[in-house]
């Protein structure tokens, strides 16, 4: 299929789903959701239509970078263009060059490494142990226990579109996550968003740090060059970690309640 094909394809998908709409007068290079009023349902279906009328698999965590009729068009363009098996093989390729490196914390092992589909327990137990704040926090949302969807997203990742690496301990024989960062590449396919949270415990203790070091190298060695992040106004602490990563701090006109770092790789 050509650009085109490809194009008229989409509208099609996005008609069926929102057949109250006016698809053609749809703007190419602004968020769908945004014009078209598409709640999370609508979305999962259109991620779902999109499958069934191209045959193409979109894993979840490459739907965040899916954001404009032209993001959706390239991104469904480029898996198409790539021979059978080629994606599978490009993912476990970029996963393997992900780090796995050891630390000394204050005379304990920390192992640093990439997460993995069956760390979702761990991921449920480290957000379990958060405090109420630091959740808040991380999350910018008040829970407890997270979904198993969103369980899955953060931990059920593709190493390239969306990396995550994790920190761990060994407490008598079990494996404990004590931090996690990750970032998620943006539709430009140029920068990435990230995100970062460590168990109060181990806060101020250095692994913080040698996360979002390992991750901007990451980043760094894949071609991204930018990262950026929001964070809570409110965050004093990691209002100055980003600083002392060399992150600038851009208030938000429209939001007071946060501030973007951003910082060049």
């Amino acid at each position: 299929m050509d650009i085109e094909e490809i194009r008229k394809a989409v509208r099609a998908t996005v008609e069926s789903i929102a057949p109250e709409s006016d698809v053609q007068r749809m703007q190419s290079d602004r968020p769908l959701r945004e014009q078209l009023e598409l709640d999370s349902l609508d979305w999962v279906n259109l991620m779902a239509g999109l499958h069934d009328r191209l045959q193409v698999d979109i894993p979840e965590s490459d739907q965040t970078q899916l954001t404009t009729l032209d993001s959706i068009v390239a991104y469904i363009a480029s898996r198409l263009a790539q021979p059978p098996g080629e994606a599978v093989r490009a993912l476990a390729d970029a996963s393997a060059e992900l780090p796995r490196t050891h630390h000394l914390v204050d005379g304990t092992p920390v192992t640093l490494r990439p997460i993995r589909a069956d760390d979702a327990p761990l991921e449920a137990d480290f957000v379990r142990r958060l405090s109420t704040e630091s959740r808040y926090k991380r999350f910018m949302v008040t829970l407890r226990e997270l979904p198993p969807s969103k369980l899955k997203y953060l931990t059920d990742v593709d190493g390239v579109h969306h990396v995550a690496l994790v920190a761990t301990v060994d407490r008598a024989g079990q494996e404990v996550l004590v931090g996690v960062v990750r970032y998620v590449v943006d539709p430009t396919g140029a920068g990435c968003e990230f995100a970062v949270a460590v168990d109060d415990a181990w806060q101020g203790s250095g692994v913080a740090g040698f996360l979002m070091h390992a991750l901007m190298d990451v980043a760094r060695a894949r071609g991204l060059t930018r990262m950026e992040g929001m964070v809570l106004a409110s965050n004093r602490k990691m209002l100055k970690f980003t600083r002392q990563l060399g992150f600038s701090l851009q208030r938000d006109p429209d939001d007071r309640e946060t501030v973007r770092a951003l910082r060049t790789l």
